[in-house]
């Protein structure tokens, strides 16, 4: 990768979002990978630095998430967040057991070392942690740097290979200094510069997409939403007029929407875009129909025939695009990045 860049390896937590998100607004490029992704392939990406996400599992279970424990000798910086903590202290040499009870929710953490991770933090403040497991023993030339008063072990560092952990969410809001410790970690440990921005994302993406198609073409189902309609643009940004965007009209949208999708995309933007009016035929299908679930079907099936129909009209398509959330990306696949 030409650009800095933090990967987080996802173990399914539900904050692995949240962490991607948190990265970027402190101006550094940050993408989710799976937990189980080789360290030779890590390597080739080059990342300034590597999160490991929290997770569901427990460490003391034997069919647990593991990462590939090389990524621990690439000398990349690595930052373990809760699972991740343990899953650091697991494999290299340390031991970690059930708690008797859990500790969720609000917990007061104490600095023991305010150095590296905690640079330029208050003695003691409230964090978020939800965990069921502990470290008991840590790894050879780790050392703890913070504590609860149930978690004697609540964070670690190994300075010199710039291993750190903690055994709570620095990336929700409720942990008060959260920010400070990921910015600590980004800027400190792996050395990241603050540069990075969407408009800056959005120049690679136009380059990339440029490089992928060549002189291809692409047909685009354009709703006008924010998904189909982003992806609308950067494509046309990249190939121009050998984008085909088609835009259908089922005879359900809102008064006027026909109108200004058309006014903004084809007449401002000047999109190749075709306007297709398929509403009688929509609500023939619909007639007589009460149930919400079978509508959304029949409306569902009705437009995959219409734009299939419609696409096949553009003779030499080599690709189809799509717009779609990054959430959708990640949450559509599980954390192994199978299906």
């Amino acid at each position: 990768m030409t650009r800095q860049t933090i990967l987080i390896l996802d173990f399914g937590s539900q904050y692995t979002q949240l962490i991607a998100r948190r990265v970027r607004e402190n101006k550094v490029f940050s993408i989710i990978i799976p937990y189980n992704t080789p360290a030779k392939e890590i390597a080739t990406l080059n990342p300034k630095g590597i999160i490991l996400s929290g997770g569901p599992a427990s460490v003391v279970d034997r069919k647990s998430p593991y990462p590939d424990a090389g990524i621990f000798k690439l000398g990349i910086p690595v930052l373990g967040i809760c699972y991740g903590m343990q899953v650091i202290c697991e494999l290299l040499g340390g031991k970690v057991k059930h708690t008797r009870e859990r500790e969720y929710g609000k917990v007061e953490l104490f600095i023991d070392d305010n150095s590296d991770l905690f640079s330029h933090l208050p003695g003691n403040f409230t964090c978020w942690a939800s965990h069921g497991d502990y470290v008991t023993k840590m790894p050879a030339g780790f050392h703890t740097i913070g504590h609860t008063t149930n978690t004697p072990i609540a964070a670690i560092s190994n300075k010199k290979r710039k291993i750190f952990g903690v055994q709570f969410h620095p990336e929700v809001t409720h942990t008060e200094k959260g920010n400070q410790i990921l910015s600590n970690f980004l800027f400190k440990a792996c050395g990241a510069s603050s540069r990075w921005t969407m408009q800056s994302f959005i120049k690679e993406s136009i380059a990339d997409i440029k490089k992928l198609i060549g002189k291809d073409k692409v047909v685009l189902g354009l709703s006008g939403g924010v998904d189909s309609s982003v992806a609308a643009l950067l494509i046309h940004k990249a190939i121009g007029k050998n984008l085909r965007c088609i835009f259908i009209d089922n005879g359900l949208l809102r008064k006027g929407e026909a109108e200004q999708v058309k006014s903004v995309f084809k007449d401002m933007y000047h999109l190749n875009l075709s306007y297709v009016d398929r509403s009688k035929r929509f609500l023939e299908r619909l007639n007589g129909i009460t149930d919400p679930e079978e509508k959304r079907k029949i409306i569902g099936d009705e437009f995959v025939k219409v734009f299939e129909e419609e696409a096949k009209k553009t003779k030499g398509v080599k690709f189809l695009g799509q717009g779609t959330l990054y959430p959708d990306v990640i949450e559509s696949v599980s954390p192994t990045g199978g299906p």
